[in-house]
């Protein structure tokens, strides 16, 4: 029985996650003017939502106790610089993460 459930979980989340995929091109088919406030959603959440991800990732560094937040400072330059140099950013979120992990895990 629970796999029945499992699936048909996954089954409704599925189904949702299509529902949300389709809902603007349903709305916004054809020769409609997508409205103002819709458009300036898309310009300024992209940023926002990293600026949120910048600050969910870096809530928890304790600057009193080793390794006093070194390798996540020292991530988030890498990434900064990746990007300030390849202007790509999948290279930057791949390339910090790597420099993170390897920080954490061979050298802190």
């Amino acid at each position: 029985m629970p796999d029945l459930h499992s699936a048909l979980m996954v089954a409704v989340v599925a189904l949702v996650t299509i529902a949300l995929r389709f809902a603007p091109f349903l709305i916004f088919r054809g020769s409609k003017q997508t409205p103002a406030f819709v458009a300036y959603l898309g310009r300024v959440l992209p940023y926002a939502i990293m600026g949120m991800l910048v600050v969910y990732c870096l809530r928890n560094i304790s600057f009193a106790s080793a390794p006093h937040g070194a390798p996540e400072l020292i991530a988030c330059a890498v990434v900064a610089a990746l990007h300030l140099w390849k202007r790509n950013t999948l290279i930057s979120i791949v390339g910090g993460t790597v420099c993170y992990m390897l920080l954490i895990q061979l050298v802190f």
